[in-house]
């Protein structure tokens, strides 16, 4: 029998291993081991803090998202006041820029000024507070002053370490660029498009509004990647601010005396921000490798030009070049504006665009009945690759911009990404005869010929019948996709032969298909039947909140299928609960509550349930069997819960309350009968005793639900 001592031995040199192959794979894009070999060693700890919960840490690799989602966002004041950069737009104004740093420091004409220049990524700014070597808060810039504390998020990103790689005493403060990459921002925007939502128009708006979800999960499934560039210094009021960017010393300190501030947290003396960025990566943080100390404005413009023509060939977006007064001292005599420091300058690269020719506009069906008009373009070069196809939105938006079938029009890529038709060339339209007459929307589905509907306040038209062969052959695509019901193999070509054929007609008639009935079909041997009919039967017992997401209904994303299906036990507990019962789900709000009471009432979807439980899915959440109920000891009493269990995720504490009547809430009030503290509280812990609500730390918790926590 392994001691704890080794126990807690071996769950130190896992959670290494597991980081040192986050940071590989996240963080240097070089991984040493395949997926599967880095799912095990995650699966091996897990099931090892599982046997020994009280050997749990916060840092741990299982803790990312340890937890339910949050009820909201605290407001935090920044130590340090996030600025702003000024931007330039072409290379006099870059010129200009190093005129006035050479005049700030009395230099002379021939004397090099030492750059560092750093890619401009798009996407939110974040600060990341760590004490003593472990992530304490992450907070949003908001509006310079006061953001937004979005820890439980931060703390779902991978490259992000919960602990750096040396012990820094004290606490630190780095800054830094949240993103997300290219391949997450294309698949994300292609389901929205799909559910007839609109696409993000950029990678920093769908990082934003990725960040600002209540729940860690999904933005851990998301992939949002980070970058530091800056270390503020720790204790200082709101001047001249960081060791990175906003050194605090007088003019006449020379390099040797900044770097002795700096020795308070043990570090070699930093004299410019080169050195900055090195260190950052020695502490196992997350520092974009194509950063480039330049030797005078020239080299700086020249790295502007490399990254404007090379930027497609990132596997994430950027909007320009950050060019930034490599030396501490020499930035502390430049000073800064009431906006802007004066050692720093943005150079903004001009949005890629390409005239050409729109032939048509036409619609698409999505799963949901969304019906949204699409360009359909002459072959046009732009941003690096052959665009045939653009983004209209919506009809109000056509009719806005006027866009017209025929006309030349001014397409650009948002972000960099998506095609978007910007506007036409009015100019060039043809007059008399031959002018371009204005679209409109059609009247009926194109796919089905039903009539299209829109609600009020709503600008998406829908196809209502759940028939229509568009929506028939979208559903099943998503009720086979990976985040669903993972049906390897059943693709697109192939779910149009089987509705084509009329032997499918919705998710339930997958589960009567037969190897031979397969095997039939086009490019599908007997090999390739069985291996499908397997996919098939396997998907049976993902479990309840896959299917209910599979299913497409309304509103309802992976997140709020999970808590729904966990919360009820799945189905048959989901189809007794109310619609204010659903909305108790903190994460679950009235909009989703409705419609998945809707869907749940609807006859026809009442019969495709039954048939799916018939054919054998799962239609439980997590367990096959239920578990019997524990004595109901908190009945009629509210909790709330705050900072991070250490012993317990939050989600499992929830669960405890609510298996013993209680109820949790996201808010502190007079009728809250206790706040559940766990480490590093919110504001919550102050309202509790302000209003004189019991605060129980984990040991007394424990005590109060019994040796049975889940």
């Amino acid at each position: 029998m392994p001691t704890t001592d080794r126990i807690a031995r071996d769950l130190t040199e896992l959670r290494a291993a597991i980081r040192h192959h986050e940071e590989r794979y996240y963080v240097l894009d070089d991984p040493e081991i395949s997926d599967t070999e880095f799912d095990q060693l995650l699966h091996r700890l897990t099931a090892l803090e599982a046997d020994h919960p009280e050997l749990v840490t916060p840092d741990s690799p299982t803790q990312r998202v340890a937890g339910r989602p949050v009820d909201g966002f605290d407001t935090v004041r920044h130590d340090v006041p996030m600025l702003s950069l000024d931007n330039a737009y072409d290379e006099a104004e870059l010129t200009a820029f190093d005129e006035r740093v050479r005049k700030g420091l009395e230099l002379e004409a021939d004397a090099p000024i030492a750059y560092v220049a750093e890619l401009k990524f798009d996407g939110l700014s974040i600060a990341l507070h760590y004490r003593d070597g472990l992530l304490r808060r992450g907070v949003t810039r908001g509006d310079g002053v006061r953001g937004e504390d979005v820890t439980s998020n931060v703390r779902a990103i991978r490259s992000i370490p919960l602990r750096l790689k040396v012990a820094v005493p004290g606490d630190i403060e780095v800054r830094g660029e949240i993103f997300l990459p290219r391949a997450s921002f294309d698949r994300m925007n292609a389901a929205r498009l799909e559910a007839g939502d609109p696409p993000f128009a950029n990678p920093r708006n769908a990082a934003a509004g990725t960040m600002r979800t209540l729940d860690p999960a999904l933005v851990e499934r998301r992939g949002l990647g980070a970058y530091l560039y800056q270390l503020i210094e720790p204790g200082i009021g709101s001047g001249a601010a960081s060791l990175a960017d906003e050194r605090v010393a007088k003019p006449e300190d020379s390099s040797a005396e900044v770097g002795r501030t700096v020795h308070n947290h043990g570090l070699a003396a930093l004299p410019g921000h080169a050195a900055v960025l090195e260190q950052l990566v020695a502490w196992g943080l997350p520092v974009d490798r194509h950063w480039r100390r330049c030797c005078g404005i020239g080299e700086a413009v020249d790295y502007c030009r490399t990254w404007a023509d090379q930027r497609q060939a990132l596997p994430f977006g950027i909007d320009g070049v950050v060019i930034k007064v490599d030396r501490l001292v020499d930035r502390v005599r430049l000073g800064q504006t009431a906006k802007f420091p004066r050692w720093a300058m943005a150079f903004k690269f001009p949005a890629e665009q390409a005239t050409t020719r729109l032939l048509q506009i036409e619609v698409n069906v999505g799963r949901t009945g969304a019906v949204t008009p699409y360009a359909v373009l002459e072959p046009v070069q732009l941003a690096g690759t052959t665009v045939r196809l653009a983004t209209l939105h919506n009809a109000e938006d056509v009719a806005r911009k006027d866009v017209r079938a025929g006309d030349y029009v001014l397409v650009e890529k948002g972000g960099d990404i998506i095609p978007k038709v910007v506007k036409p060339i009015l100019g060039r339209r043809p007059t008399g005869d031959d002018e371009p007459k204005p679209f409109v929307m059609p009247a009926a589905c194109p796919a089905c010929d039903t009539m299209l509907e829109r609600g009020d306040a709503q600008v998406v038209w829908r196809c209502p019948n759940n028939h229509c062969p568009a929506k028939v052959r979208r559903g099943l695509q998503h009720f086979a996709g990976r985040r669903a019901m993972n049906i390897e193999g059943l693709g697109e070509s192939l779910i149009n032969q089987l509705v084509d054929r009329e032997l499918v007609a919705d998710a339930a008639d997958l589960f009567g298909l037969t190897s031979d009935t397969l095997a039939a079909l086009e490019r599908m041997g007997t090999k390739s039947a069985a291996n499908l009919t397997a996919e098939i039967e396997a998907s049976k017992g993902r479990g309840f909140a896959r299917v209910l997401f599979g299913l497409g209904v309304r509103h309802v994303g992976e997140g709020a299928a999970e808590l729904l299906s966990g919360r009820f036990g799945g189905l048959s507990g989901l189809l007794a609960a109310s619609v204010d019962e659903m909305e108790a789900v903190d994460g679950v709000g009235p909009i989703v509550a409705t419609s998945v009471r809707s869907f749940l009432d609807a006859p026809r979807n009442q019969a495709l349930l039954r048939r799916l439980e018939d054919a054998g899915v799962l239609m439980l959440a997590d367990r096959d069997e239920p578990v019997d109920a524990p004595e109901q000891t908190l009945t009629g009493q509210t909790f709330v819960i705050t900072g991070t269990l250490i012993t317990m995720p939050r989600e499992a504490a929830r669960r405890a309350i609510e298996a013993r009547g209680g109820k949790v809430t996201g808010s502190v009030s007079a009728k809250t009968r206790g706040l559940v503290v766990g480490a590093d509280p919110g504001s919550k812990l102050a309202k509790a005793e302000a209003l004189g609500v019991p605060t129980l730390d984990e040991a007394a918790f424990r005590k109060l639900i019994g040796p049975r926590p889940e």
